[in-house]
């Protein structure tokens, strides 16, 4: 076992499926091991390095394995997928792993600490609750104008109370069973949305008690839910060599087509993280709408100005939300707030 390079292993919950080869690509040993077995069978190896798709529980493997005194790496599916010969199973899957692993330019996930796990966690809840919110609301709605009751869109007519003045209004007519199952959803709109506030509470605390986020939220459209999401997901800024690197890896690049010389760019990739994409959106559209209203604007102001008056505003929504990504890497890269240039007099 002393020769052994490379170690791909299938992650799962109870079995896992490990293959090792050695530095010319032979295979040393193929076989399944117990959850419980894993660590036993890792720390009778050598230092080598190991292999794994990023997947569910992939992060936590990563940093117990690089304890062990080996080298973690997580590779992505699609980077995998190709190297996966015939039909699949755990044995070909653990296969393809360590050959993808082998070569040099199969690009790396950084591994996540725990704080950025249980920050990326707080983040995924949230976003789970801002879909029931919206999914409530709007069955809400529906249901009300099935019986004539038109309620605006947006949250804010649900906070100040305008449904429930409408249901009450024709409680008579509606009847108590409706009118019963109306005010369930009402009261279960407002629990979501409390919780909501209070998982944006603690984002606010979490923004304000780390340094990198507050330099984040120098950008502009970057306020405390994206600057702790960026944290969670970007971790070491260094890992990307310019910021253009990681505003592709999140897919907010255009799409190429390019053949015999002639690029042909179309619509953003939307690879990588849609959260962290959906969020710089956002970000962007909020941005635009106050460069928009600026007296003194600055030279980012007026090249997205510019940039909605001859595209249009949604493409240039997705522009500034490139160029907030670009800004956001360097700002954590070179540890300092976003500056403005070329503010005009």
């Amino acid at each position: 076992m002393n020769n052994i390079s490379i170690v791909g292993i299938d992650l799962a919950k109870h079995v896992f499926q490990l293959h090792a080869i050695d530095a010319h690509g032979r295979k040393i040993f193929g076989k399944s091991v117990s959850r419980q077995q894993l660590r036993l069978t890792l720390s009778q190896m050598p230092p080598c390095q190991v292999a794994m798709e990023a997947c569910g529980s992939a992060h936590y493997w990563a940093r117990e394995i690089r304890a062990m005194g080996h080298d973690a790496r997580l590779l992505p599916p699609q980077a995998v997928k190709p190297f996966v010969q015939g039909h699949k199973n755990d044995a070909r899957d653990a296969a393809g792993i360590a050959e993808a692993a082998a070569r040099p330019a199969t690009p790396h996930v950084a591994i996540k600490t725990e704080a950025q796990q249980a920050l990326q966690a707080v983040h995924r809840v949230r976003t789970r609750l801002v879909r029931e919110r919206t999914a409530i609301g709007n069955e809400l709605r529906g249901l009300m104008g099935e019986f004539g009751l038109v309620v605006a869109q947006g949250h804010a007519v649900l906070r100040q109370g305008v449904a429930r003045e409408l249901i009450d209004r024709h409680r008579e007519r509606l009847g108590s069973a409706l009118c019963a199952l109306l005010d369930d959803l009402i009261a279960q709109w407002r629990e979501v949305d409390e919780r909501l506030k209070g998982y944006d509470k603690q984002l606010m605390g979490l923004a304000k008690a780390s340094a990198e986020a507050e330099r984040l939220m120098s950008v502009p459209g970057i306020g405390p839910i994206n600057a702790t999401l960026l944290l969670s997901h970007l971790g070491d800024p260094r890992r990307f060599p310019n910021g253009r690197q990681f505003s592709a890896s999140i897919g907010l690049v255009p799409r190429q087509f390019s053949s015999g010389g002639k690029a042909r760019l179309k619509g953003i990739t939307k690879r990588g993280n849609g959260e962290v994409r959906r969020q710089l959106v956002h970000g962007a559209r909020a941005a635009l709408r106050q460069f928009q209203r600026q007296a003194t604007p600055d030279r980012l102001a007026r090249w997205v100005c510019e940039l909605a008056a001859r595209v249009g505003q949604r493409k240039a929504i997705v522009a500034l939300a490139n160029k907030l990504a670009r800004i956001c890497w360097s700002v954590l890269a070179h540890g300092r707030p976003y500056q403005p240039q070329g503010q005009a007099i």
